[in-house]
């Protein structure tokens, strides 16, 4: 493919994907209860002082994903990024790190909250 300086190909689906997944984990993780769920217990058994850790867990970890979705986005919809193919993979790499930072601070902070 025109524009990759090394000479590998990979599939900017393969990236966009990774991204996808990793940010429906974090939703999943941070919003839908799951984290909360998994570090605080659920019903009768849930912890209030660690759900209450866990949302500030939540809290830290959101701007990262934030910021993580905002550059997965620019680089599919700016065509300078699109059209070539090493901005492209650098930005969608660089998304997925983030999201990959975002899920280790609820990871992290739930296992504070719970201890």
């Amino acid at each position: 493919m025109p524009g990759r300086t090394n000479g590998w190909w990979i599939s900017p689906a393969i990236p966009t994907i990774a991204n996808v997944v990793l940010a429906v984990l974090w939703t999943f993780s941070a919003l839908g209860g799951w984290g909360d769920a998994a570090f605080c217990g659920e019903g009768d058994q849930h912890d209030a002082a660690c759900g209450t850790g866990f949302v500030h867990a939540v809290q830290v970890s959101a701007p990262l994903a934030a910021l993580a979705a905002i550059v997965a986005v620019t680089a599919w919809s700016m065509p300078s990024v699109r059209r070539r193919p090493d901005r492209l993979d650098a930005l969608l790499t660089m998304a997925a790190f983030v999201w990959i930072l975002a899920e280790g601070i609820l990871f992290i902070g739930g296992y504070l909250a719970k201890s």
